[in-house]
């Protein structure tokens, strides 16, 4: 078939033909063919003495004449159309942006199988290997999880769900709703005023003081754990599910995580 008949064939069917590249890239950014091969390929030899129209284009003056009232100014005088910057900063101005709470903005994108009543397997912290129950995730994009504290002695504590594995086993928590009030701010710690150094007394007798649980926490964990341990006694393999949850994940010899389904 001539190319004149493939051409007027393509516009028929309305497909378009696709151009072959006359000039390809080989392994390390090298052309094909060089400036010399391409000048035949391209048959620019054809076009070599042919001369082509030159349109000139009206030159837009810049300038204008102003008169200027006033016997001893010389009745007008020449300036810009355009008036020039006086001054041009020496660099570009930053707009401002909300810096401080900027990443407390952001949005959190939490994965697919981190779901409500997920069993998690924790990767790393004092409670590493341990299997909890996933509660919620907060505005933080951290996961709210308890053990229950019960059955395997974990507390109501936030985790990345960087550390976590998420398991097919699920809890059905039904229409059970987490209290609002656990939230970032719950779990924040408050600073302990540090006394000042008098010089006097045995600096071996200043003791660090630990984190302990007040009330209001002791209350909150009761209430969500006796909330958890109805849900599982409801699992149709409670029995089996409550030792899941308390023993301990760990590897062992030729045994590799990523062959494993969890």
């Amino acid at each position: 078939m001539a190319p004149v008949e493939k051409a007027k064939a393509a516009q028929k069917t309305g497909k378009k033909n696709k151009k072959h590249p006359l000039n390809t890239y080989l392994r390390g950014g090298i052309l094909r063919y060089s400036k010399s091969q391409m000048y035949k390929r391209r048959a620019l030899y054809r076009l070599k003495g042919t001369k082509r129209p030159v349109f000139k284009k009206a030159k837009i003056p810049i300038k204008k004449v102003k008169k200027i009232g006033g016997a001893k100014n010389g009745s007008e005088r020449i300036v810009y159309k355009k008036k020039p910057k006086a001054n041009y900063p020496t660099k570009r101005f930053v707009k401002k942006r909300p810096a401080k709470h900027f990443f407390s903005q952001h949005k959190r994108n939490i994965r697919r199988n981190l779901k409500p009543g997920t069993v998690l397997i924790l990767l790393a912290g004092r409670h590493q290997g341990k299997r909890v129950v996933l509660l919620k995730s907060l505005a933080s994009g951290l996961l709210l999880v308890t053990g229950p504290f019960a059955v395997n002695s974990c507390p109501l504590r936030r985790v990345s769900q960087r550390y976590v594995i998420g398991t097919s086993t699920q809890v059905n928590l039904g229409d059970y709703k987490v209290p609002a009030h656990l939230d970032d701010a719950y779990f924040r710690r408050l600073k302990i005023k540090k006394e000042k150094k008098t010089g006097e007394g045995d600096i071996f007798a200043i003791k660090k003081e630990r984190f302990m649980p007040n009330e209001q926490r002791k209350k909150d964990q009761k209430e969500v754990d006796a909330a958890i341990i109805k849900a599982i006694k409801s699992h149709p393999e409670a029995k089996f599910l409550i030792k899941y949850l308390k023993n301990m994940f760990a590897l062992h010899s030729s045994q590799y995580p990523h062959r494993m389904i969890f």
